[in-house]
């Protein structure tokens, strides 16, 4: 897998609802990452990573395609666990982010004292 090429990309924006896997990599260069995420943030991510992807190449000249994967988020995890190599999750439980780290390690344990708001740059409610 790809180690955290991510942690570049996360360091001039913060990847909306993110947590990355893997450690610190070399410099990106027309690079793919993979996004898995839940269902209802595909069209975020869409525009999201479209707006991403230009500004990352205006300011490093570097091009990185952002592919994503959805679906539930908890099958997501599962996915992740059993060996799928994200490179970014935005999941929308904590306890599935949880899982990957304590199963797989590729999340470390202290996620959520990484950023701001215990790592959630965004939350929504449903009522």
């Amino acid at each position: 897998m790809p180690s955290i090429r991510i942690t570049r990309l996360l360091a001039a924006a913060v990847f909306a609802g993110s947590v990355a896997i893997g450690a610190t990599a070399p410099a990106l260069a027309d690079q793919t990452l993979l996004n898995v995420s839940y269902d209802p943030t595909r069209e975020l991510y869409k525009d999201f990573n479209a707006a991403f992807a230009a500004k990352w190449e205006k300011d490093t000249g570097e091009t990185v395609t952002i592919q994503t994967s959805h679906g539930g988020s908890g099958a997501q995890a599962r996915s992740v666990i059993d060996g799928l190599e994200a490179d970014v999750v935005t999941l929308a439980l904590e306890g599935d982010i949880d899982a990957i780290a304590s199963k797989t390690g590729k999340i470390p344990a202290d996620w959520k004292s990484r950023f701001p708001n215990n790592s959630a740059p965004y939350t929504s409610t449903i009522g």
